[in-house]
């Protein structure tokens, strides 16, 4: 019966893969394949060893890790069910280019080279059809790394106050509704125990290895059935480690460790005496879900979780309000949409204006991330908070100038940056209740500054949330550079001002959104040189209207310059944006704050004709709510 089941899933992956193929055709490929089993934790093939051979999953998952120069490992890839491992080796007798191992216990077929050599001279018709599925992957251009998406999920609970089969249940009717009507099955130990027949199946640990080993076929393949018929499946561990848990760890894709935010951080039975054991490379990904209630303004302490756990990351979840159970979904399903925000002094109020247009067709934001006064504006998103709230801390906060605090001795910076950081604080303060760190957010959040002690780009992800944003704001020469772990930090756009690439490289993001503050056209000055110090003196005393120079302040030139080298990798951060904004901001200046009303209503007016101009139902791949207008947060 197992063997059906395989030759079945089989037939159904060569036709998706190879296309339309006549019977006779797939026959004489199949004749040429070869059944392999690999377990959990076993090597398939190994970076630097001779190629010999192709595989296509069949049931399970793997994980690809690359080797660099330093002999430090990364993962790079994982496949599900369906996807050809190691094709290159077909056509060339190049070594293997990265190391795959089994996450779970996975069966694959083998295509040899010698048996592909047969198969085009003996059967030329699907040898070619073979070989054309195959260029195309070949000829495909990969702007990022994909992560295959999970079919099965295990939910364990590591802390008391979880409900976990009600939180099962709105997750599975959400992940059906965003992944097209997607098949989602529940299954727990007794669901499982029913399926095959026998009460307390599902949770017995046999002593006898023989007895052990029947056991464990039997659930296996009643498992592979459930997942040969669905495109989803939640695994609903026990309260406790048991062995059900311990089966729920082995089969799946990915874990979501839940736990209610309101108990102490401590590690679960479940952690120590399951998790903790597994092998490091061939352990599915867990991520922290931490459970609130609705009327919460804003997590706190998350970095106690996180100290005591090695997971790939981790989530907050109001389980009273859909829309964070259907972002849930959407991360799960990689079908999440991530804003990026560019910096750009003043011109940044224009994103509260996109922002505006954005949550006026009802599209969702799951990630945020930016750089200078788009890390702050990316902070107000990932507050998750009425959009008439959030303009009204904006405009508090940023319609005076913020930036006005000029020292009289500019030793380190021209503006003291006192101002900022108090208007910056005050703004976290009514937002969030106080100022948390990165992890507390309720949604993922990032930015970008420049190490100066370093010479390098830092994506900052964890840690205080106010240190985060003045490091990405502080601009060399205008603004104080920010001290953190001993190293001196300032504004991000001298490496990075539109970080698409830090977003488009998280596994779970489907769609880019991405707000660009460049200017569009090249400023020209009617000048044959640039006046002296007592000219522009002279002429900044004029009214603004008469004046004749046209240049930048000493502030704004150095705020532009700081942003030249990342401004030449637009191009290529244009390209992996999947809905872009670019609004006309000729005539603002990045200092121009007392313009806040003007350039956010520019920002929106412009980010309407955009979505307008989209065909009819583009925005559903972008998480579109359905509901106009829809309030957030509470």
């Amino acid at each position: 019966m197992q063997a059906h089941l395989q030759d079945d899933l089989l037939e159904h992956h060569l036709r998706t893969f190879l296309g339309p193929v006549d019977d006779q055709a797939l026959a004489i490929l199949r004749e040429h394949l070869e059944w392999v089993e690999v377990a959990a934790g076993q090597t398939l093939m190994a970076q630097g060893e001779a190629g010999d051979a192709m595989y296509m999953s069949i049931s399970g998952r793997l994980r690809a890790y690359v080797r660099d120069d330093d002999g430090l490992e990364h993962m790079v890839r994982e496949m599900a069910r369906g996807q050809i491992i190691g094709e290159m080796s077909l056509y060339t007798d190049e070594p293997r280019s990265a190391t795959v191992v089994a996450i779970r216990d996975s069966v694959l077929v083998r295509l040899g080279k010698p048996q592909f050599l047969q198969l085009l001279q003996h059967s030329p018709a699907v040898g070619m059809a073979l070989t054309r599925q195959l260029i195309k992957r070949l000829q495909a251009v990969q702007l990022r790394s994909e992560l295959a998406r999970p079919v099965s999920i295990g939910m364990l609970p590591i802390s008391a106050g979880v409900d976990l089969p009600a939180l099962a249940r709105q997750l599975g009717a959400q992940l059906q509704r965003v992944a097209n009507n997607s098949r989602v099955c529940l299954v727990d130990a007794d669901t499982l125990d029913q399926a095959l027949g026998t009460p307390g199946l599902a949770r017995s640990a046999p002593q006898n290895p023989a007895e052990a080993a029947e056991l464990n076929r039997r659930i296996a393949l009643q498992l592979d059935r459930i997942e040969a018929t669905h495109d989803c499946v939640l695994l609903l561990a026990d309260a406790e480690a048991t062995p059900w848990t311990e089966r729920c760890t082995r089969r799946s894709d990915e874990l979501l460790l839940v736990a209610s935010a309101d108990q102490p951080p401590v590690l679960h039975p479940i952690e120590t005496q399951i998790l903790m054991q597994r092998s490091g490379r061939s352990e599915a990904s867990e991520t922290l879900l931490l459970l609130h209630p609705p009327e919460r303004r804003c997590p706190q302490g998350t970095r106690h979780w996180l100290a005591r756990r090695p997971v790939s990351g981790h989530l907050h979840l109001r389980p009273a309000l859909p829309q964070d159970i259907a972002r849930l979904a959407r991360i799960l399903s990689r079908t999440a949409v991530g804003l990026v925000l560019a910096g750009g002094g003043a011109r940044g109020l224009a994103h509260l204006g996109v922002l505006q247009a954005l949550r006026e067709r009802g599209v969702e934001i799951d990630f945020v991330g930016g750089t200078s006064i788009g890390a702050v504006m990316a902070t107000l998103v990932a507050s998750d908070r009425p959009l008439d709230e959030v303009m009204a801390v904006a405009r508090r906060a940023f319609g005076t100038n913020p930036t006005g605090d000029y020292n009289l001795l500019p030793l380190m910076s021209l503006i003291k940056g006192a101002r900022l950081r108090r208007v910056v604080t005050q703004a976290a303060q009514e937002l969030f209740g106080g100022t948390p760190d990165i992890e507390d957010l309720w949604k993922t959040f990032y930015c970008v500054a420049s190490n100066y002690s370093q010479a390098n780009e830092q994506v900052m992800r964890s840690g205080p949330l106010l240190r985060g944003m003045m490091a990405s704001m502080a601009i060399p020469g205008a603004l104080p550079p920010v001290l953190a772990d001993g190293e001196l930090l300032c504004d991000g756009g001298s490496f990075n001002n539109f970080p698409v690439d830090v977003m488009r490289a998280h596994p779970s993001v489907g769609r880019v959104i991405g707000v660009d503050l460049s200017f569009r056209k090249p400023r020209r000055l009617d000048l044959q040189e640039v006046p002296s110090a007592w000219s522009l003196l002279r002429d900044r005393l004029r009214p603004r209207g008469q004046q004749r120079f046209k240049l930048p302040s000493l502030t704004a030139y150095l705020m532009n310059v700081t942003v030249m080298v990342s401004t030449s990798r637009q191009r290529q951060a244009r390209k992996l944006t999947d809905l872009y904004f670019n609004p006309p901001l000729e005539r603002v200046g990045m200092l121009q704050w007392h313009r806040f009303d003007s350039i956010t209503e520019q920002g929106r007016a412009y980010a309407t004709q955009v979505l307008d101009a989209l065909p009819a139902g583009a925005l559903r791949s972008y998480g579109e709510s359905g509901v106009e207008g829809e309030s957030h947060g509470q």
